[in-house]
């Protein structure tokens, strides 16, 4: 028994999981639950409504759901909030260039750009789906 509910993974509503789940899998190196892989080339893939990632321990991270529709958020307007947002970290403004490029060839677009703030250089991205996410130096 815990005394503590445990975290299992954050869940991401999405109008195409499989695209915003490889999104994901290629921008932080995770890799599909046994069952949830795309198929085959050639294969037809079978429109999952739900698929999970995982680090290389095994542990779900992400989980992605599909929704009728998303309405965008309009951060940094207040109309549609952010709501929740993911914060990845880069040892240092080097790599948070090389990852922001990374980020943006998978589909990401820029949110904020703020690689030039002396404290917390950082970038606020929005995934193919519409989801912020930051990407900072710690």
């Amino acid at each position: 028994m815990t005394a503590y509910p445990q975290l299992l993974q954050t869940v991401l509503d999405t109008t195409r999981p499989r695209e915003l789940a490889e999104f994901y899998r290629q921008l932080l190196g995770l890799s599909y639950r046994p069952g949830d892989e795309p198929p085959q080339e050639g294969g037809v893939d079978d429109e999952k409504d739900w698929l999970v990632l995982r680090d290389a321990a095994g542990a779900a991270r992400l989980a992605f759901q599909r929704v009728a529709e998303l309405p965008p958020t309009t951060w940094p307007r207040s109309d549609i909030p952010m709501q929740m947002h993911l914060d990845c970290t880069v040892p240092d403004v080097q790599e948070l260039h090389r990852q922001r490029a990374r980020a943006e060839s998978l589909g990401a677009r820029m949110l904020l750009d703020r690689h030039d703030d002396a404290k917390e250089p950082l970038y606020v991205l929005a995934d193919p789906s519409g989801h912020p996410f930051c990407i900072f130096v710690a």
